[in-house]
């Protein structure tokens, strides 16, 4: 049988998305490999080095929110492919900073740009999977974390042999030409635009309520990836082998907390990171659909409060410790994992009363 034009259309613009996710993914993970050479080139302590890092989330929740905007009056093509033009070169402005200032300048516009981008193919993912007619929401970001797979693992060995500006170079000028030819294939911009300029607008209930769940899930995040090495070594006594493990290697992180061995510590910091790897994508196509809003401002919301709580969430946990203990601070999570499984049945309830609308 024939695929129909409409079938057709949707094909080519899943494959357009997905380009794009897979070449943020490999982007942003491409920076990780590059970090230590910038601290020892710029002769940076951990101190500074932290401070900007920072720059990059700042900058990313700065131009989130403004991002909407731009997809209600253009749509979510134009600034998707407008954010590619950018964000693909802006990976080379950390890498060539010469000095602090400029490194935590260019960290900035790079997160500027990444959370433009995010936000844009994320709205633009909304829209192809309501054509399709089925959740793929999830497909999208497995192969942004496919990307950053391969672009970590790559630039690690790239590394090894070249020149870190000739891997940035060699990789920003690859990825810029599939993504140019990729992205023709997008949606049309008038499919999610507007068509005039919106005001900021203050995000309706259903939104807010996305948008908190976000932001409990990446502040767990954000504060598991940066405590669990410390609870482990400090709290726990761990070698130093055991206690990086924490992240990569409800219920889990509770049982660890409660056990307080490293062994226990390890699984439950693992079942932690492996339920939160995949909770914020589920989130933006439920809150595309059910706030009631153009699902570029509905996404740019609850992007923006998913990123504040990956900011909020270390610093939280290290106020509580300072003032009780780490081991205290760390059951904050534990009661924020409860709160996110209880929400289940409203997300899945939400993200099932638009998949059936779409053509097939």
């Amino acid at each position: 049988m024939i695929p129909s034009s409409d079938t057709l259309r949707a094909r080519r613009a899943r494959i357009a998305v997905s380009a794009a996710f897979l070449a943020g993914g490999a982007i942003i993970d491409s920076w990780a490999p590059h970090i230590p050479l910038v601290k020892d080139r710029l002769g940076l302590g951990p101190g500074l080095l932290g401070m900007a890092l920072l720059a990059m989330a700042v900058g990313a929740v700065v131009a989130m929110p403004t991002t909407g905007m731009l997809i209600a009056r253009f749509g979510s093509a134009p600034v998707t492919r407008a954010a590619s033009l950018i964000f693909v070169p802006a990976f080379l402005l950390p890498i060539l900073a010469p000095n602090l200032a400029l490194l935590i300048a260019g960290l900035a516009l790079f997160g500027a740009a990444t959370g433009i981008m995010d936000v844009a193919m994320n709205a633009h993912a909304v829209h192809v999977e309501e054509r399709i007619g089925r959740p793929i929401m999830s497909s999208f970001h497995e192969l942004f974390s496919l990307g950053g797979l391969v672009g970590a693992a790559l630039g690690g060995v790239m590394l090894s042999y070249l020149d870190p500006l000739v891997h940035a170079v060699t990789l920003c000028a690859a990825l810029f030409v599939a993504l140019a030819v990729a992205l023709r294939y997008l949606y049309p911009g008038k499919v999610d635009a507007g068509g005039r300029r919106e005001r900021m607008a203050l995000p309706n209930l259903a939104t807010v309520a996305f948008g908190v769940l976000a932001f409990l899930a990446m502040m767990s995040e954000g504060a598991v990836l940066d405590w669990s090495a410390v609870y482990l070594s400090e709290g726990l006594g761990a070698e130093a082998g055991v206690a990086s493990a924490g992240f990569a290697a409800a219920a889990g992180l509770g049982s660890g907390l409660f056990i307080a061995t490293p062994v226990a510590a390890v699984v439950g910091f693992a079942c932690t990171g492996i339920g939160l790897a995949n909770l914020v994508p589920i989130l933006f196509g439920p809150a595309g659909r059910a706030s009631g809003r153009a699902a570029g401002g509905a996404i740019a919301t609850v992007a923006t409060l998913g990123y504040s709580g990956f900011l909020v969430g270390p610093p939280l946990i290290g106020f509580v410790a300072e003032t009780s203990s780490l081991q205290a601070a760390l059951w904050l999570l534990v009661a924020a994992c409860g709160i996110l499984s209880l929400a289940a049945p409203i997300t899945r309830a939400a993200d099932g009363g638009g998949n059936g609308a779409g053509q097939s």
